[in-house]
């Protein structure tokens, strides 16, 4: 049995999947960064998904042709302000070509299921999910006897680990897998199309299983079944299990291979594995837990016990309890370490828990997802998860490069907002998609970021460097030039909004119907940002220092941002161009966050305009993710108890019985905007964890500022092991009783300022040979120069 107990860490249901149909959605998952499985729960007949990383089908990957003579049609119709007719031009022109590129789907591997004899009715049913060990377990009683079966997909064998205990004997367990059924009738074709390839096999212990894609690779798995007692009888394609009370089952599982291969080569393989359960677990939690405690947060709740249904009926009564923030803040982690793995794929909306064949926005998405999914990992202690999304972009850079050339006329590159596995051309062909020019620079952000926690010349030098280089050539190209040296986009698009003044007076919702106008706030913020971190890393490096003097002129000639009539952060640096507030992106908060270009300390007016800005943003206009952001802008603003009420309302309208975040609610509640299937996003997960985590620690170059928006109702806690640039900070704190302290360890030489809590004073610090002294930045502030490997204690008497 595991012996890991402590309730902080699981998440408990009383109900199995129930969502009507699409199961999945409600499914607890288990997954080692590559191998993803999800348990419906079910008592007489036993769902298990099964994911794979790299499985993807249906991608289509057209030759981009050049129609880069539309850039010049597109800035004349906008200059005339025919804005409308300019919005179109790229892609009429690329429809026009019958140019046709379909992102791939993810498709699930396939469906273990387990049917069980059932002599009384359960009851103590229990569904758990234990994210200290990544083990999902199921469990009821039938009279007085207790069943339960654990699964857990190890870390270190990758293979699949499940085991069926009864106190009394089962008459039967039937084992069989299957291809996944689709609960979209769009997809029957497609299925029934796969179901003609299946093959499965039973002989012996073992069932094997595939299907063949359609690149004409097969994808399966092999399961070995192993009984403790009882006997078991090989059908065709099942395996039966009599009068048994323990059962083991091992599954591997194979894609882009052919099943002549790897049936034979898994088979093998599982022979070697000695049917212990608890040996298996111990290999995988030694590597699942260097990872899951890489840090950890106390708000001191007082029952952890309760079931997630108890937990999100609180919610709705108006309180969401600290026990459900700290465990959205765990599950969210735990998410992000058994969804993506070194040298893998990156976090995707789905994670490796996808439950159909065509799920909307399966796809990475680079204009908010994405980027929120990581957001949260340098501080947390989950740097080392970050390169897949470097590598997943890199391996694309000749599409890149020629989406740039063939599309605008300009050198380096040009990343559209949605890509999947190798198709990196455009394939949202609409305006709000291809007119935006800012994924590129978005994402440097993230390669620059790693490299400040790192400190990894290699990838400074190898890795950012060029990758910046290739953007700010694109930038050079693609601003236009005016007569007084400044610089303007031309087209430009502030996801995914259209401006007040161009939407058609309609009552019926129109998506995006005039996105493309000139400067908007978030395509400045994302130029200044890049050419400002590029020109230090070249003078850090000594590279193309010829270069800098002109990348220098064009920082300096970017436009200014403005504020509108209401003194908010226009989200467009033009007058013709109206604020619209109705609408779930916050693009143009981008220098206060998610970048740090903006502080309280230094830019008061612009600091106030982006808060007047957010606070404009309609409610009923969100979604899950947006208030996720919203948390995490609000935190920035140092209004810790708004930054706690969006995480509430994110509980209220968007979150399913497994804590599974989703796009928008469903049931028409008022919160978010209306999409009937609400599918799910994780990215709003991993967005309240970067919530959570900016509400106790800012982080930036030169500044760190500790619980810098603490809402009044964490009175107490604690944090251990956050990061930031060049070491970690562990720190607790007791407002009731005036206490605060904390220990910064250096990891290199660390010069910075620290902002400590307002509600105490008179501090004291221990700390050998460590220079502080008194900030001009005002009272709560002090200067820290520190060596490598050193510790700083702060209290306050």
């Amino acid at each position: 049995m595991t012996t890991f107990n402590n309730s902080r860490y699981k998440l408990i249901l009383k109900y199995p999947a129930s969502w009507w149909r699409n199961q999945w959605r409600e499914a607890l998952p288990s997954g080692n960064g590559k191998i993803g499985a999800a348990v419906y729960g079910g008592v007489n007949l036993e769902t298990i998904v099964i994911n794979h990383e790299d499985l993807w089908h249906m991608g289509i990957k057209d030759k981009l042709p050049d129609v880069s003579d539309t850039l010049k049609e597109t800035r004349t119709l906008i200059e005339k302000k025919q804005f409308n007719e300019g919005n179109g031009s790229l892609t009429n022109a690329l429809k026009k070509k019958n140019y046709h590129t379909s992102l791939a789907s993810v498709i699930p591997l396939g469906d273990l299921k387990v049917r069980m004899s059932n002599k009384e009715v359960f009851q103590h049913y229990r569904r758990v999910l234990n994210m200290e060990t990544g083990e999902i377990e199921v469990s009821w009683q039938e009279g007085k006897q207790r069943m339960s079966r654990r699964l857990f997909v190890s870390r270190a064998d990758d293979v699949i680990v499940y085991e069926l205990e009864s106190e009394a004997e089962i008459d039967s367990v039937d084992f069989q897998v299957s291809l996944h059924k689709s609960d979209s009738h769009k997809m029957h074709d497609k299925v029934e199309e796969l179901s003609k390839t299946v093959k499965v096999k039973a002989d012996g212990d073992f069932l094997f299983y595939s299907v063949t894609n359609d690149d004409y690779t097969d994808f399966g798995a092999v399961i070995r079944i192993v009984p403790m007692n009882g006997q078991c009888v090989t059908n065709t394609q099942s395996i039966n299990c009599k009068q048994v009370k323990k059962i083991m089952a091992f599954i591997k599982v194979f894609v882009k291979s052919a099943h002549q291969l790897e049936w034979s080569k898994l088979q093998k393989e599982l022979l070697l594995y000695r049917p212990n359960y608890q040996e298996h677990l111990n290999l995988h939690v030694l590597l699942h837990q260097q990872l899951f405690h890489s840090a950890s947060l106390s708000l001191e709740g007082n029952d952890y016990t309760r079931s997630n249904e108890e937990l999100l009926l609180e919610a709705y009564e108006g309180d969401v309890s600290i026990e459900l923030i700290e465990k959205m803040w765990s599950f969210g982690r735990y998410l992000f370490i058994s969804g993506t793995r070194d040298r893998g794929e990156p976090f995707s909306m789905y994670g490796l828990w996808a439950g159909d064949y065509n799920l909307m926005w399966s796809h990475r998405m680079a204009n908010e997802n994405i980027q929120m999914m990581y957001w949260h990992a340098n501080v947390g202690g989950l740097t080392e998860c970050i390169p897949p999304l470097f590598y997943y972009y890199e391996n694309m850079l000749d599409d890149f490069r020629e989406n740039a050339s063939k599309l605008f006329g300009c050198r380096g590159i040009y990343i559209p907002a949605g890509t999947t596995p190798g198709i990196g051309v455009p394939n949202q062909i609409v305006p709000v998609i291809m007119n935006w020019t800012g994924a590129a620079g978005w994402l440097a952000q993230h390669f620059y970021d790693y490299y400040l926690y790192t400190d990894d010349e290699e990838f400074l030098k190898d890795h950012l460097l060029p990758f910046m280089r290739e953007i700010a050539f694109f930038y050079e190209d693609f601003l236009v030039k005016g007569d007084d040296d400044t610089y303007t986009f031309i087209p430009s698009v502030s996801p995914e909004n259209t401006p007040h003044n161009f939407m058609p007076k309609t009552s019926e919702p129109i998506a995006h119907p005039m996105p493309t106008a000139i400067n908007a706030t978030m395509d400045i913020a994302i130029a200044k940002e890049l050419l400002q971190h590029f020109i230090e890393a070249c003078i850090r490096t000594e590279l193309y220092l010829e270069e800098i003097e002109k990348w220098e002129t064009i920082l300096k000639g970017l436009p200014s941002y403005m504020l509108n009539h209401e003194g908010a952060l226009k989200e467009w640096s033009n007058k013709e161009f109206e604020d619209r507030y109705d609408h779930r992106h916050l693009s143009h908060i981008y220098p206060l966050f998610p970048g740090r270009e903006l502080q309280e300390e230094s830019e008061t007016i612009l600091f106030d305009a982006c808060k007047k800005a957010v606070e404009k943003r309609v409610i009923g206009a969100q979604t899950g993710w947006s208030f996720a952001h919203m948390s995490c802008i609000y935190a920035r603003l140092h209004e810790g108890n708004k930054a706690l009420q969006h995480l509430e309302y994110l509980s209220r309208s968007c979150l399913l019985s497994n804590f599974y975040t989703l796009h928008n609610d469903w049931r028409n509640m008022g919160l978010t905007m209306e999409i009937e299937t609400a599918p799910v996003q994780m990215d709003a997960n991993l967005g309240w964890v970067n919530a959570v985590q900016e509400m106790l620690l800012f982080v930036s170059e030169n500044l760190i500022k500790v619980l810098p928006a603490r809402p009044d109702k964490w009175k107490r806690g604690s944090v251990k092991d956050f990061r930031f640039y060049t070491g970690r900070i562990s720190f607790s704190w007791d407002v009731d009783a005036g206490k605060f302290e904390a220990e910064i360890k250096s990891v290199r030489r660390t010069i910075v300022t620290i902002k400590l809590p307002n509600f105490v004073a008179g501090f004291t610090y221990l700390g050998e040979e460590i220079r502080i002294s008194k900030s001009k930045l005002g009272a709560a502030y002090i200067d820290i120069k520190m060596q490598a490997n050193q510790s700083l204690k702060i209290f306050n008497k």
